[in-house]
C-alpha cells in the first residue's frame, strides 16, 4: 500500500511509536512562537495564532502547538492517522479535518506548517504548485508558511538499504517491530522506496512511497511563483546555514 504507515492502523501505531516529540518539533513550535511575527494581542494577553498543520498525521505537532495556546486545525487525507490523533490527550483542542489542501478555507490562518517532510510527498511540480497556491489562499495577508524538506545534495536515500536502515521499534503493548527500507527507483529529483515491517509473531507488512527531492533554487522559485517571499532557509534543526547542518532545508516564507 502506498504510504501505508499513515493508512493502516497497525502501521500507524508503529509510526507513532517510532516518532515521539523531538527537537524537530521544537523547531516548528519556536518559529510559530517567534514574538516579532505574532499579531497584536490585547494588553496582558498572549497572542493566539490560527495555525494550520497540513499533513498533520497522528497529531504530534498539532497537539503541541495547541498546548502552547494556539488555535490549531490539523488536515490530513489519512483517516487512520486522524483516528490516532483524535484518541490522544488534548485532542479536543484541535480541529481535525480529513482532506487535502484543496479543502482549506480562504484567509483562515496566520501560520501554516508542514512537518515530517510532507512537502516531499507532492512529487510532481504541478502537485507542488497546487498545494502552494492552496496554502497562499488559506493564509491571511502577511501569513507565514514553515516546512522542512531534505537537501538532495547529501543523497541521504543511498543509506536507505536493508542493512543501513534496519531499526527496531517497541509498541506500547510491548511488541517489537523490525523495520527497514530499500530504494526501488532513483531518478533525478524523485526517489521511490519500500519499507518493510516484521513483527515478533512472524507477520510482515509492506509500505511503498515516492518522494520529491527539490534543490534550494527550485524551492525558492516555486515559492516565488506562488506569491510567497522567502524569509530564510536553514540547513539544520538548530538554525545552521544551508549546507552545514543536518542535510535539511527548513523554510520560512510569508505572503
Amino acid at each position: 500500500m502506498l504510504h501505508a504507515e499513515f493508512r493502516d492502523p497497525l502501521l500507524v501505531a508503529v509510526y507513532d511509536a517510532e516518532f515521539p516529540w523531538s527537537y524537530r518539533d521544537d523547531f516548528f513550535l519556536s518559529i510559530v512562537e517567534e514574538p516579532a511575527e505574532r499579531p497584536r494581542a490585547a494588553a496582558g494577553e498572549a497572542a493566539r495564532l490560527r495555525v494550520l498543520d497540513l499533513g498533520c498525521g497522528t497529531g504530534r505537532l498539532a497537539l503541541g502547538i495547541a498546548a502552547a495556546g494556539h488555535t490549531v486545525t490539523g488536515v490530513d487525507p489519512a483517516a487512520a492517522s486522524l483516528d490516532a490523533a483524535r484518541a490522544k490527550p488534548g485532542a479536543e483542542k484541535v480541529t481535525w479535518t480529513e482532506g487535502t489542501s484543496r479543502d482549506l478555507p480562504a484567509e483562515a490562518f496566520d501560520v501554516a506548517v508542514m512537518s515530517s517532510h510532507v512537502a516531499q510527498f507532492f512529487v510532481t511540480d504541478e502537485a507542488w504548485a497546487e498545494v502552494l497556491a492552496d496554502l497562499r489562499r488559506s493564509l491571511v495577508p502577511g501569513g507565514r508558511i514553515v516546512f522542512d524538506a531534505r537537501d538532495p545534495r547529501p543523497r541521504e536515500w543511498e543509506e536507505w538499504t536493508p542493512a543501513e536502515s534496519l531499526r527496531h521499534v517497541t509498541l506500547p503493548d510491548g511488541r517489537e517491530v523490525a523495520l527497514w527500507n530499500d530504494v526501488t527507483e532513483d531518478r533525478p529529483g524523485v526517489v521511490s522506496f519500500s519499507q518493510y515491517y516484521r513483527f515478533a509473531d512472524g507477520g510482515e507488512l509492506l509500505s511503498t512511497g515516492t518522494l520529491a527531492f527539490r534543490g534550494e533554487h527550485d524551492l525558492r522559485a516555486s515559492l516565488r511563483d506562488a506569491g510567497f517571499t522567502v524569509e530564510r532557509i536553514y540547513g539544520g534543526w538548530h538554525r545552521e546555514p544551508v549546507g552545514s547542518g543536518d542535510g535539511e532545508f527548513l523554510v520560512v516564507a510569508h505572503t
